[in-house]
C-alpha cells in the first residue's frame, strides 16, 4: 500500500518514512503544500499523513484542495497546535483524523491501520491465492503450514501482487507501487526480487504461482487457473 507523508521538517518525515517502510508500506514525501497536492492529485494513494504547518500552503488549504479535486484519499493530520479549534476545522474541511504532536510512533501506526481499515475495510483482509496466504496486518506469509520469512521489500511485491491476482501487473507498475520511483530500462533489479521471491514462496514439491508474460510483465496466480 502507498502513502503520502507531507512534512516539511527532514528529521521528522525520514522518521515517519522509515517506520512506516518498516511495516512495508510504501511511502513518498513531499516538503510543502503545492508538492503534496500535486502528488496527491496525480498518483493514487492510500492515505496521506499531513502536516499542518507547511510552506507554501498550510495543511487547511492542501485538504481543502484535495476534498474540491473530488480526492476521497484518507487525510490524517498532523500538527504541534492541541487547540480544539484547529482539529474541528481540519474535520469539517476533510481530514479524516487528527494527531497532536509530539507522538509515539505506534500510535500514528494504529491510526494509519484504522484509517485503513475504515476506509477500505477490504484493504487488510488476509490475501490467497492456492496455498499462499498474506496477512497484511501481522505480516505473516504462509504457504500451506510453512511459514515464509520476507524481506520489506519482498514483502511489498507480494503483497502488490496478490492484490492484483489474476492480472498482469507491468514493471513500472510495480516500480511506482512498491519502490516509489519510475523503472528505469537498465535496471534489472525487479527480475532479481521476483526470483529471490519465487525461490521462498515456490518450494521443489509447490504448484508455481508467479509467472512471467513475456513483454509485459509478470502475474501470479493459482496454478490450477488458466494462463
Amino acid at each position: 500500500m502507498r502513502l503520502l507523508v507531507v512534512e516539511d521538517e527532514p528529521k521528522l518525515a525520514r522518521f515517519i518514512q522509515h517506520g512506516l517502510t518498516e511495516e512495508s508500506f510504501t511511502v513518498d514525501v513531499a516538503r510543502d503544500g503545492e508538492e503534496a497536492v500535486e502528488r496527491a492529485t496525480r498518483t493514487s494513494y492510500d492515505l496521506v499523513i499531513l502536516d499542518l504547518m507547511l510552506p507554501r500552503m498550510d495543511g487547511f488549504a492542501v485538504c481543502r484542495a484535495l476534498r474540491s479535486a473530488g480526492c476521497e484519499t484518507p487525510i490524517l493530520m498532523l500538527s504541534a497546535r492541541g487547540v480544539v479549534q484547529d482539529r474541528v476545522k481540519a474535520l469539517e474541511l476533510g481530514a479524516d483524523d487528527y494527531l497532536t504532536k509530539p507522538f509515539v510512533f505506534s500510535e500514528l501506526s494504529a491510526r494509519v491501520r484504522a484509517l485503513l481499515r475504515r476506509r477500505q475495510p477490504t484493504a487488510l483482509l488476509t490475501l490467497t491465492v492456492g496455498s499462499l496466504t498474506l496477512d497484511p496486518i501481522t505480516r505473516v506469509v504462509k504457504r500451506g503450514d510453512r511459514r515464509v520469512d520476507l524481506t520489506q521489500k519482498e514483502f511489498a511485491l507480494l503483497e502488490y501482487l496478490l492484490r492484483h491476482s489474476g492480472q498482469v501487473v507491468t514493471r513500472t507498475m510495480i516500480a511506482e507501487h512498491v519502490w516509489g520511483f519510475n523503472w528505469d530500462r537498465l535496471t534489472n533489479v525487479i527480475d532479481v526480487y521476483v526470483n529471490h521471491l519465487r525461490r521462498k514462496i515456490e518450494g521443489a514439491d509447490e504448484p508455481r504461482l508467479i509467472y512471467a508474460v513475456r513483454g509485459a510483465g509478470y502475474i501470479i496466480r493459482d496454478s490450477d487457473e488458466s494462463a
